[in-house]
């Protein structure tokens, strides 16, 4: 009973944080002092009524978080002491996980941002391909890239994790599977989730020498992959899976993908 009392306050306290986010680059040299942005102020002043005094804690999206004090609240800028630095109060997956996933319509890729996230992917990468709904200019481009940055970093904030995901712009599916080296890590392993011309996960995974620790899963559009996709894929070392014999909306697709990729390989248990 003493330790599960004890786990049970642990818990409480990890959930009850109040936390903010700050980037490497708005703390001092020495960690010991940072800068909250205007967001993070506004939040903190005339949401949350903090004061200063009050203790908080601070992520830097890059895997550390520290106990802090506020100091002094300003308009723009909150000035903050740190305390010391603490563990996250959610444990990343031992899973570098990347979902590439085809751009959907309106809200869906919103969707899939934020719950990938709090599903504890690394990277995610929005894909243009031959069957592809949207199709995005320049100028929206840089504005749905940012939104989707904030979507991650809001999501990452309420999961707990220290961590905020990558969110790349767009990029084709040839350059990815192609010139893969310089967007995902060459040694990662590369799986195509497809409605046809593939083997189970069970089989396509089976094979590997060790525990792999980084994957990059892709996943299509709506209207799937076309059969040079695949064959594109296939030659340039995607191991091609199927997944049962439903046909799933894509951004259904998506988020099975990452949460049977994490029970397999990562820390959903």
């Amino acid at each position: 009973m003493p330790s599960l009392t004890v786990g049970l306050l642990t818990l409480l306290a990890v959930m009850t944080r109040r936390r903010f986010h700050a980037p490497p680059a708005a703390f001092t040299a020495d960690k010991q002092s940072l800068a909250l942005s205007l967001e993070e102020t506004r939040h903190l002043r005339d949401v949350l009524r903090l004061h200063a005094g009050d203790e908080i804690y601070v992520f830097d999206g890059a895997g550390s978080e520290f106990h802090c004090a506020v100091e002094t609240i300003g308009k723009n800028s909150t000035d903050v002491r740190v305390v010391s630095e603490v563990e996250p109060a959610r444990p990343e997956s031992p899973l570098n996980l990347t979902l590439a996933i085809a751009l959907l319509k309106g809200e869906k890729f919103d969707l899939v941002i934020q719950k990938a996230t709090e599903l504890g992917v690394s990277r995610m990468i929005p894909l243009d391909t031959d069957r592809s709904d949207v199709r995005l200019s320049d100028e929206r481009e840089e504005k749905r890239v940012a939104r989707w940055r904030r979507i991650a970093l809001e999501a990452a904030k309420q999961a707990g994790r220290a961590f905020v995901p990558e969110v790349t712009s767009p990029l084709s599916l040839i350059s990815l599977v192609i010139t893969a080296g310089q967007d995902v890590n060459s040694e990662s392993t590369r799986l195509m989730f497809a409605e046809r011309s593939g083997t189970s996960l069970e089989e396509a995974t089976e094979s590997f020498a060790e525990r792999p620790t980084e994957i990059c899963a892709l996943v299509g559009p709506e209207g799937g992959w076309t059969d040079e996709e695949i064959e594109s894929a296939r030659v340039n070392n995607c191991r091609i899976v199927t997944l049962g014999g439903r046909t799933l909306r894509a951004e259904t697709a998506g988020l099975v993908v990452v949460t049977l990729l994490q029970h397999r390989f990562g820390d959903l248990v």
